[in-house]
This record gives structure tokens, C-alpha cells and sequence, in this order.
């Protein structure tokens, strides 16, 4: 019963500091005519974390993705240099509206895919997934770190 009581007690300080981790990550949904789409996501909101996004990865379940969190409204670009997967990238207003989406961007390609103007969220999901589930530019986004109007 000692040896129990001893492995308890880290574990839980274990899964307390996981979910405190996880706390600016979780669900996000999509509003759209096609009816509500939910993500589990990361979120990434510093520069190093930013940086890094989902390269090398070899997989994203298709319910997955990665929020962007630049802070602030301005204009951005990514690139696919280092990213293995098909991805579509969602650019996403402080409102929570999708400005523009690039579906399918390719693994490894340079090319600069920007926003159309201000965003201040990029939600990266499995590559032809929003085609699939027919979310268009317009669509609200919904997540605890987006302000709702």
C-alpha cells in the first residue's frame, strides 16, 4: 500500500502539470453552412513555437490541428519548407471570420502562401479537409482565445 501511495502521488503532479499544459489548447469549432466542425488543436503564440508549426510531422488525424496565434492583426505568409504533410491553412480575422483558405498546400514547397490581409489566427488542419467538410472563407471560427463580437 506505501509503494501504491508513493506512485500516486507523482503521478497526479504528472497529469496536473499535462493539463495545465493543455489548458490554451483543446477544441475549436467551425461554424459553418455545412453545420459545425470540431478540432482538437495546439496552440502556438510565441515566435519559436510559431516557427516550428508542424514540420517534420508524419501525420495529423483528421479532426487535428494547429492554432496560430500572432497577438495582433496583421499580414502573414507561410511556407511548407521542412512540412511533410499536406496541409490547408485557414487565416483567420481577430473576429474569428476566415479571411482565405489555401487548401493542399505541398510538403516542402517554399512558396509563400500569405493571407489576404489582416489575420490574426492561422488554423493549419490535414491537407483537402476543409473541401471535404465544405468550410468556406466566412466561416467563424470559435475558441476560447478568439474574441467573439
Amino acid at each position: 500500500m506505501h509503494i501504491l501511495r508513493t506512485l500516486i502521488a507523482p503521478l497526479a503532479a504528472l497529469l496536473l502539470l499535462t493539463f495545465a499544459a493543455l489548458a490554451d489548447d483543446g477544441k475549436l469549432t467551425i461554424a459553418s453552412a455545412t453545420g459545425d466542425h470540431a478540432f482538437a488543436v495546439e496552440v502556438v503564440d510565441t515566435n519559436e513555437t510559431r516557427a516550428q508549426g508542424l514540420m517534420f510531422r508524419t501525420e495529423l488525424a483528421p479532426d487535428a490541428g494547429m492554432l496560430f496565434d500572432f497577438k495582433e492583426s496583421r499580414r502573414v505568409s507561410f511556407w511548407m519548407q521542412n512540412t511533410l504533410i499536406p496541409l490547408d491553412m485557414m487565416f483567420i480575422r481577430a473576429d474569428g471570420t476566415i479571411a482565405n483558405i489555401h487548401v493542399n498546400a505541398r510538403p516542402l514547397d517554399p512558396t509563400s502562401i500569405p493571407s489576404d490581409g489582416a489575420v490574426q489566427y492561422v488554423l493549419e488542419i490535414a491537407g483537402g479537409r476543409s473541401v471535404e467538410l465544405g468550410i468556406v472563407a466566412g466561416d467563424k471560427v470559435v475558441h476560447d482565445r478568439i474574441a467573439r463580437p
